[in-house]
């Protein structure tokens, strides 16, 4: 019988995705919640961070592809659900009687079962548009002007992020002035911090392409969200 095709292994792969998985816990649990004011302008402290998570995804897919970056968008997807079942618990669990700092953690990590479902379903609608659009354009563009890819599928998949996550989280909460500048601004400041951020992908694209010996076209590729395999 005929020897099955082995798999190919990566050696940056799963510290790729482990950094992807840390940057979109860390802004997504200590960061969806506060607003901050900078010279006038309000944004969500969040989105200083939160954009990183899109660039390891951009790196995921050029690289490595869509498949492989699906999995990756799946290992985020369930890491936010650990997190947020984990913050309940603990936020519920009976205070010490001599600890003081209950209603402070509240404040925090009170993260209401709106804000849970729309950090959730924003990721994914928001991860998984940046993936296709940018699997897509490589075949349109047949692998040059990375910078488009980058770009171009940053502005598609934060859109659709923060249509979902402001509307979804904050709509009756906040007055609906500040959910549209937070909302504006947050999209604006995420596609500039890519753009601004294309020389270090270029960095971490061509040093991991020349390191796993790995250029990946979704030529073939079964763009169904669902699917785990590779």
């Amino acid at each position: 019988m005929p020897e099955a095709p082995q798999k190919r292994s990566y050696r940056y792969y799963d510290l790729v995705m482990a950094s992807f998985v840390t940057v979109l816990l860390c802004a997504d649990v200590i960061g969806v919640t506060k607003v901050s004011s900078v010279a006038g302008l309000s944004f969500g402290a969040g989105v200083l961070f939160f954009p990183i998570s899109y660039l390891f995804g951009d790196v995921l897919t050029e690289v490595y592809g869509y498949a492989r970056s699906r999995r990756v968008i799946w290992a985020g997807f369930a890491a936010l659900i650990f997190a947020s079942f984990m913050s309940w618990v603990i936020r519920i669990l009976p205070p010490a009687p001599d600890w003081p700092f209950q209603a402070a953690y509240e404040t925090i990590f009170g993260q209401t079962p709106r804000i849970v479902v729309a950090s959730l379903t924003a990721f994914w609608a928001g991860e998984f548009a940046n993936s296709y659009v940018l699997a897509k354009l490589k075949l349109l563009t047949r692998g040059r002007f990375l910078w488009t890819r980058t770009i171009g599928s940053t502005i598609v998949g934060e859109a659709v992020d923060s249509m979902i996550f402001y509307p979804v989280a904050f709509l009756g909460f906040w007055a609906p002035s500040l959910l549209l500048r937070v909302m504006v601004a947050n999209y604006a400041i995420k596609v500039l911090w890519e753009a601004a951020a294309t020389p270090l992908t270029y960095k971490i694209v061509n040093f991991l392409k020349r390191a796993e010996q790995e250029d990946y076209y979704d030529r073939d590729t079964d763009f169904n969200p669902f699917l785990l395999q590779t």
